[in-house]
């Protein structure tokens, strides 16, 4: 482990400490947390997730925390969300080791596939709305918040000319009149590169605007429904919501399609679109750089975040 190693709250690991750190692969439906963010008295997915670990740790004396890639707002959703949690090597072998009839659970084989199934069976194996789809033991210098070098999601709305199924009514924003695709999509094109997103994010005290929006694109699918691809090194609070509600806005006919670039170069809130519901939005996926590179990335964006106190959400 080098000295890049963090331990779950993102800061270095104590001195004389070798933990090891182990990447979660995961997927949830949002609609029945509040957020992702451990919070007092609410359902959410840190919350949930860490309480099964505690349960899976309970005799060892550890809890671990997690460390999640992009913490996303109540009702968000994510199909390719990442964290990491670190484990001290004593508590992991205990809780792996293998059990009487259990010859599929050999901790000399794949402790961290163990893990995974033993955390699956906590969280409910066939009807959990938080799944985690894959564990394995980091490669050093790891950090699933620091490392990561984009995120990518997807937002989906059915307008008047899509088919409306309500078996999807979870995860897709229904709006009631048609939208101009082709419009909407040369609106988002222009927003792309290194700029200031504040007329898209809700301002937090000492936190950076400055992003680099890398893809922002809108498709038809067969069935009509609009799909908005994004993809930034990060988004602030509430950006990938603001930017698709603007380019409804132009869809709708209501903005024009260079006003929400003039939007952004004039760096305010503004009430001109609205933020669009929670639940039309999906973490698709986290990219990360090669593994000899983790540990620089990590270093680089670490004291870009803590010197604007910033964070990372949906």
């Amino acid at each position: 482990m080098s000295d890049e190693q963090t331990d779950a709250a993102g800061e270095p690991a104590p001195a004389g400490a070798s933990p090891t750190r182990i990447r979660l692969d995961l997927a949830y439906d949002g609609s029945g947390f509040n957020g992702w963010s451990a919070q007092p008295g609410q359902r959410t997915v840190q919350g949930v997730l860490e309480q099964a670990l505690a349960t899976l740790f309970r005799r060892t004396g550890t809890a671990p925390r997690l460390t999640v890639a992009g913490r996303t707002d109540s009702g968000v959703h994510a199909r390719g969300q990442v964290a990491h949690l670190d484990v001290q090597p004593d508590a992991l072998e205990s809780v792996t080791r293998p059990r009487r009839g259990d010859p599929a659970s050999g901790r000399a084989t794949d402790p961290a596939g163990v893990l995974l199934r033993r955390l699956t069976g906590i969280l409910g194996a066939h009807d959990a709305d938080v799944v985690v789809h894959a564990a394995a033991i980091a490669p050093d210098g790891f950090d699933a918040r620091f490392s990561a070098v984009w995120r990518r999601y997807e937002y989906r709305v059915a307008d008047a000319s899509a088919t409306r199924d309500p078996l999807a009514r979870a995860h897709t924003v229904w709006h009631p009149s048609p939208l101009d695709a082709e419009a909407m999509d040369r609106s988002a094109g222009s927003l792309l590169g290194l700029g200031d997103f504040a007329a898209f994010c809700r301002p937090r005290e000492g936190a950076t605007t400055i992003r680099t929006l890398q893809a922002f694109t809108w498709r038809r699918e067969a069935d009509g429904v609009l799909v908005a691809a994004l993809q930034a090194d990060a988004f602030c609070h509430s950006m990938v919501r603001a930017l698709v509600g603007a380019c409804v806005a132009v869809g709708q006919g209501k903005l024009g399609v260079d006003e929400p670039l003039a939007l952004m170069r004039a760096g305010e809130r503004t009430s001109a679109f609205r933020v669009m519901p929670a639940k039309g939005l999906v973490l698709t996926e986290v990219g990360y750089p090669d593994d000899a590179e983790l540990a620089a990335r990590a270093r680089q964006t670490r004291a870009r975040r803590e010197l604007h106190a910033d964070g990372v959400v949906g």
